[in-house]
């Protein structure tokens, strides 16, 4: 394993694609989704249910980070996420189911329009991007997020012109880890050799174990220091530790 400080090297003589995940390793979804739900919170006046923000926040992020794990492992549905990560703190907080799920059904939309328009990146994310397609590396996105979000969201950033190619979960109904979805984006790309395609993600049981599985390289972003890194590939705390070049062999 490598140490924190220490930069690790796409070797673009052997890497013929870049794939990075999009929420929380090029968009900081964890700022942009706080000022949406910040924003629900008031457009919707849930203060009629939640005595403040940060309560309303807390109580959606306990059951969203809990679906998105289901969702993640092919226990629960996209449409059942999308419901009960509202449902369920609202019913927790005493509205009736019939309330809370007519409710859920306005807020699901309005919360993403809202996420969708925030701009905020991971620091090092745009830089990054530059140094690969500098390269010569054509650079692809590899999300589990939703089709009618994550183009939009690419788009508010000003990433649009970086990326060649965005590959989602919605578009084949599998997640990573699954391999399946991994093959698809290799089919996508034009490029069917496992090895000569890497991973840069934040999430080590979804991007990496997924990478790995499907004989891909990997490169495992940990902006949460709190977080161990993965075993299986080199790590970096900061986008900007990671370099592109052409490594020569003896």
């Amino acid at each position: 394993m490598n140490s924190k400080d220490t930069p690790v090297i796409i070797d673009s003589e052997h890497t013929d694609v870049v794939w990075l995940d999009l929420d929380d390793t090029l968009i900081d979804f964890q700022a942009n989704s706080l000022r949406a739900l910040d924003n629900v919170y008031r457009q919707e006046k849930l203060d009629r249910f939640f005595n403040s923000p940060q309560l309303w926040i807390d109580r959606y992020h306990h059951y969203n980070s809990l679906l998105w794990k289901d969702y993640a492992a092919g226990k629960v549905t996209r449409e059942y996420l999308k419901m009960e990560r509202f449902r369920m703190p609202l019913t927790e907080a005493g509205v009736s189911t019939d309330d809370a799920t007519e409710l859920s059904l306005k807020l699901d939309p309005v919360y993403l329009n809202l996420l969708a328009e925030e701009k905020q990146l991971m620091p090092g994310a745009l830089d990054l991007l530059k140094r690969i397609r500098r390269a010569g590396l054509p650079v692809g996105v590899l999300s589990n997020g939703f089709v009618e979000v994550q183009h939009r969201k690419i788009a508010s950033a000003g990433l649009t012109d970086l990326i060649d190619m965005v590959v989602l979960s919605d578009d084949i109904g599998v997640n990573k880890p699954d391999i399946r979805l991994f093959e698809h984006a290799m089919k996508v790309s034009g490029n069917i050799s496992p090895e000569r395609h890497i991973m840069i993600g934040d999430n080590p049981d979804t991007d990496i174990s997924g990478a790995i599985a499907a004989g891909w390289q990997a490169i495992h972003f940990i902006p949460n220091a709190s977080v161990s890194p993965s075993e299986k590939c080199p790590f970096v705390q900061n986008l900007s530790l990671i370099e592109v070049k052409k490594l020569r062999y003896c």
